[in-house]
C-alpha cells in the first residue's frame, strides 16, 4: 500500500513542482509585517509613538509606561495623546488587521494544495486477496496557477490599504484625543468662572434679603436678584456635570481604568499664541498628505487589480487536471496478474449559460465606482482644508477680540463702578452687576480661546487626516446668566 502511495506522488510530483517553485515574499511573514510602516508615517505626522502588543509580557510593559504617565500626574494635550496611543484597544485591532492583511497575502502566494484520492474496489474478493483493483488520483488546479499572480498583486494592494487605514485610524485617535483635552479644560475652566459668578450672586441675594426684611427693597427687586441667584446654580451645576462628563470622554480615549484615572488637567487652556502663520498653498498640502485620499487611491488600484483578475477567469472559472492511475488484478492461466493504467482527465466548467459578460460589467462598473469615490473625496478634502484654514485664523481673530477688547472694558467698567461706590455715587447692586459682568465677558473669552483651539486641531487633522469631518470647532461654549439688575 505504501509503494502504491509513493507512485501515486511520484506521478502527480510533476504537476505541482512548477506551481511549489513561487517564492514567498519575506514581508508577508514577519510578526510586525507592516507595522514599521505605519509606526514611522505616524511618528513623521504627529510626533508620536504608535506599539503594536502582540504578547502578554508586551501589555504589561505598555500597561506600565502608562501607568506613568498617568497616574497622579497633571496630563498636557501631548501626553493624553501618547497616552490613547499606547493604551487605546481598538487602535490595537486596527494594527492587528494589517497583520491580518499581511497573512492574506502570503496565503495567496502559497500553491493550492493538490487534492489526492484513492479508492479500493472489490474488498473481500476471495481469489484475489484483499482487494480486486486500486485507484489513484492526484487533482492540480491549474488556474490556480495561472490566476496566482493577479491575486497577489491584489493582496499586496490591500496590505498597503491596510497600513494606511491603520495610520489614518491613528490620527482619528489622536485628533479625538486633543479635542477631548480641549473640551475637558475648557469645561474646567468654565466651571471655575461660574463659581466666582456665584459668589457675586450670592453675595447679591443675601443683599437683596437683607434689604428687604428692613423696607428697602421691594418684593420684585428681591425676586429678581433671587431668580438670578436661582438660574446661576442650576448653570453651574450643569458646568459642573459637562465638565466632568468631558473629563470621562478624555478618559475613554486614553484607554483608563482603575487606579489609572486619577490623573489631573489643567485649570485652564494656554494663552494664546502671539501670532498665527499664514498657510500657503493649503489644497496642495491636504492633496498631498491626506491619508484618506491615499486609500482611495489604492481602493482604485484595488479595483484595478481585481478587474485583472476578473478577466483571465472570465471564461473559465475552475480548471483542474487530474492524473492517476488504476492498478487491477486479474487471474489468468491460473496465475494471478496485476495491470496499472495511467488516467489523466481535465476538469473545467463548461461556459454555456454564464460566459463571464456580468461578471466583466460588475468589475467594470465596481472600478468605475471607485474612480468617483477618488474623484469626490479629492474634491472634499479641497474643500475642508480652505474651511479649516478660514475657521482657523478667523476662530483667532474672535479671541483676540475678546481678550484685547471685550474683557479690558469690562474691567474698566468694573473699576469705574468701584470708585462711584466708594464716592457714595454706586449702589451695590449695580457694582454686582459691573463684576458679574466682567465675569461673564472672561467666560465669554475663555469659549473664544477654545474655539480656536479646536480649529487649530480640525486644521491639522484638514492637511494630514484624523478629522473626519468633525467640525468640532464650531461647538458652542458655556454662557452666563443674564444680569437680574434688582437695583436699577
Amino acid at each position: 500500500m505504501i509503494g502504491i502511495f509513493k507512485l501515486l506522488m511520484g506521478f502527480g510530483f510533476t504537476l505541482v513542482l512548477g506551481a511549489c517553485a513561487t517564492a514567498i515574499p519575506v514581508v508577508y511573514m514577519e510578526p510586525n509585517a507592516g507595522f514599521a510602516n505605519v509606526s514611522s508615517q505616524t511618528s513623521a505626522t504627529i510626533g508620536k509613538r504608535a506599539t503594536f502588543a502582540q504578547t502578554q509580557a508586551e501589555n504589561i510593559m505598555l500597561k506600565k509606561q502608562v501607568h506613568t504617565l498617568v497616574y497622579q500626574k497633571t496630563i498636557s494635550a501631548d501626553t493624553a495623546v501618547q497616552i490613547a496611543l499606547l493604551n487605546n484597544k481598538g487602535l490595537q485591532a486596527s494594527y492587528a488587521n494589517v497583520g491580518l492583511s499581511a497573512a492574506e497575502a502570503w496565503q495567496q502566494s502559497i500553491p493550492e494544495n493538490p487534492i489526492v484520492s484513492i479508492g479500493v474496489l472489490g474488498i473481500g474478493a476471495a481469489e484475489l486477496g484483499v482487494y480486486r483493483a486500486i485507484e489513484g488520483m492526484i487533482a492540480t488546479n491549474i488556474l490556480d496557477a495561472k490566476t496566482r499572480k493577479q491575486r497577489l498583486a491584489l493582496a499586496n494592494v490591500n496590505f498597503r490599504t491596510a497600513q494606511l487605514t491603520a495610520v489614518n485610524d491613528t490620527l482619528i485617535l489622536a485628533n479625538q484625543t486633543r479635542q477631548a483635552w480641549i473640551n475637558a479644560v475648557a469645561s474646567s475652566e468654565a466651571s471655575s468662572y461660574l463659581e466666582r459668578a456665584m459668589a457675586t450672586s450670592d453675595a447679591g441675594s443675601e443683599l437683596a434679603r437683607k434689604l428687604g426684611e428692613t423696607g428697602a427693597l421691594n418684593t420684585a427687586g428681591q425676586a429678581r436678584e433671587h431668580a438670578f441667584n436661582a438660574e446661576l446654580a442650576g448653570q453651574l451645576a450643569q458646568a459642573r456635570l459637562n465638565a466632568t462628563r468631558a473629563k470621562e470622554d478624555l478618559t475613554k480615549l486614553m484607554g483608563l481604568w482603575g487606579t489609572e484615572v486619577d490623573y489631573y488637567i489643567p485649570n485652564a487652556l494656554p494663552a494664546l499664541p502671539l501670532f498665527v502663520e499664514q498657510i500657503s498653498n493649503i489644497e496642495g498640502k491636504a492633496l498631498r498628505n491626506r491619508l484618506d485620499l491615499q486609500v482611495a487611491k489604492l481602493g482604485l488600484e484595488a479595483q484595478a487589480a481585481a478587474f485583472g483578475l476578473t478577466n483571465q477567469t472570465q471564461l473559465l472559472t475552475d480548471l483542474e487536471i487530474i492524473a492517476g492511475f488504476e492498478s487491477e488484478r486479474e487471474y489468468e492461466d491460473g496465475k494471478r496478474k496485476t495491470e496499472i493504467t495511467p488516467q489523466v482527465e481535465l476538469e473545467f466548467a463548461i461556459p454555456i449559460y454564464d460566459t463571464g459578460k456580468a461578471r466583466m460589467r460588475k468589475a467594470e462598473l465596481k472600478y468605475l465606482q471607485a474612480a468617483n469615490v477618488l474623484a469626490e473625496r479629492a474634491v472634499n478634502v479641497r474643500s475642508e482644508a480652505r474651511g479649516a484654514e478660514i475657521s482657523y485664523h478667523a476662530s483667532y481673530k474672535i479671541a483676540l477680540h475678546y481678550r484685547d477688547v471685550l474683557v479690558p472694558l469690562r474691567q474698566t467698567v468694573e473699576e469705574e463702578g468701584l470708585l462711584s461706590y466708594n464716592g457714595m455715587i454706586t449702589n451695590t447692586f449695580e457694582l454686582l452687576t459691573d463684576v458679574r459682568e466682567k465675569i461673564g465677558a472672561s467666560l465669554e473669552a475663555a469659549n473664544a480661546k477654545r474655539q480656536f483651539y479646536m480649529a487649530q486641531a480640525d486644521l491639522t487633522a484638514a492637511i494630514y487626516g484624523g478629522g473626519a469631518g468633525s467640525g468640532s470647532a464650531n461647538g458652542e461654549g458655556t454662557t452666563l446668566a443674564a444680569s437680574a439688575g434688582a437695583g436699577h
